[in-house]
């Protein structure tokens, strides 16, 4: 299907989806393709080679998250390295009194929806509830917790709403009652600093395609000494925690681009979040009847969240889209569903409000020029919108 813009008009604003493969990524990986195809068990030169790389990968990835290279194990990604440490925790613990779960509200559906499977298989679960800045709140977590509480998993930052959540002071009050602590740091990784150890948490997911690398490979942190079951089986790879023949192009990928966003992100960060506030702040007062969804900090430097009032969110997107423009309404996991968003839902907002909201989240090609456009072109596209629904502006 031909382009509806010139692919210079172009402009992608949603780098929280995922992000585009960096050019030395990719040639990394063309070159790994080509030559390190060796099985990383095998014991012959091809073999080892292609082990020297994933050591090399493995090395990188640890450094992005102030971890040791012996604790990281590589996964498909965001969703295997949840399900891992969820399923593989509660697991290790299904003959012990500690069967209780606690998560939060705003969770990736990685989360939620492995608490709903283990809940059939009688898991006990909490989630913890959010107010309108969209932060879990210590004292909740206190008041949730058990006695026979296994295992405490809080996103380290909302895919949504950008917002960052005090994981250090979660896991601290998680481990005075024996609980373990998981943190999906998905949205996190690259973009701000992560340190599992200043975080204090027992298992950290990661996933290689949001701080560009590549889809289908990511890693899970798992503190030495952490029983865990594998939700694979099979060889003794990774530690035995995870079977099957590494993906080493992938691998390789992710460990170029985890050195890269580790280079890079204290400049990167500060310049993003220039441009996120610049976008923010021109489209509050460019067009009415506009609300920022969640806190303004802390939050991750790349995302903002704001509501359209008597706009529906799909429409909008659509409308950007036609003009060159990629947006999301929310977790690309969730499109293509009329459910409202449930992280705005769980902030306590009225329905209108969870189904006319747009995600910007801003990456390494934009420019002030594109948040510029984007600031133009916004308050026409909603009055055409609106007034197609006739209806007017809510006070």
């Amino acid at each position: 299907m031909p382009d509806r813009v010139s692919p210079v008009a172009r402009i992608y604003l949603d780098h929280n989806a995922t992000t585009p493969l960096h050019p030395a990524v990719a040639d990394r990986m063309v070159a790994a393709l080509a030559q390190d195809f060796g099985n990383p068990s095998s014991l012959h030169h091809f073999g080892q080679r292609a082990k020297a790389v994933v050591d090399q990968a493995r090395s990188a990835v640890a450094a992005l998250i102030g971890a040791d290279a012996s604790e990281i194990i590589f996964t498909s990604g965001g969703t295997e390295s949840d399900n891992l440490a969820i399923r593989g925790a509660w697991e290790a613990l299904e003959r012990t009194p500690r069967r209780h779960l606690i998560s939060s509200a705003i969770e990736h559906e990685a989360v939620l929806n492995t608490l709903k499977a283990l809940a059939k298989r009688g898991a006990e679960t909490a989630l913890l509830p959010v107010g309108d800045e969209g932060i879990v709140s210590p004292d909740a977590l206190r008041a949730a917790l058990r006695d026979d509480t296994a295992l405490v998993s809080v996103m380290h930052a909302n895919n949504e709403i950008g917002t960052v959540q005090p994981i250090a002071e979660l896991s601290q009050i998680a481990r005075e009652r024996g609980a373990l602590v998981h943190a999906d740091a998905v949205q996190s990784a690259g973009k701000i600093p992560v340190n599992v150890k200043v975080l204090g948490v027992d298992m950290l997911s990661i996933s290689a395609h949001k701080f560009y690398g590549p889809k289908g490979i990511g890693a899970i942190w798992i503190r030495r000494g952490l029983r865990l079951l594998p939700t694979l089986t099979g060889g003794k790879q990774e530690r035995g925690r995870r079977a099957g023949t590494e993906n080493v192009p992938g691998i390789v990928g992710m460990g170029v681009a985890a050195e890269i966003a580790l280079a890079k992100m204290a400049e990167e960060s500060a310049r993003v979040a220039t441009l996120r506030d610049r976008l923010e702040a021109g489209i509050l007062a460019a067009v009415s009847g506009t609300v920022l969804n969640g806190a303004r900090v802390p939050r991750v430097s790349n995302t903002t969240n704001i509501s359209f009032d008597r706009v529906e969110a799909e429409s909008l997107l659509i409308a950007l889209d036609l003009d060159g423009i990629a947006v999301s309404t929310g977790s690309a996991c969730s499109s293509g569903t009329l459910e409202p968003s449930h992280v705005l839902k769980a902030m306590g907002f009225p329905a209108h409000r969870t189904q006319n909201s747009i995600r910007f989240s801003l990456g390494a090609s934009n420019t002030q020029a594109d948040v510029d456009r984007v600031i133009a072109v916004l308050p026409e596209i909603v009055e055409k919108l609106r007034h197609l629904t006739r209806t007017p502006v809510r006070a």
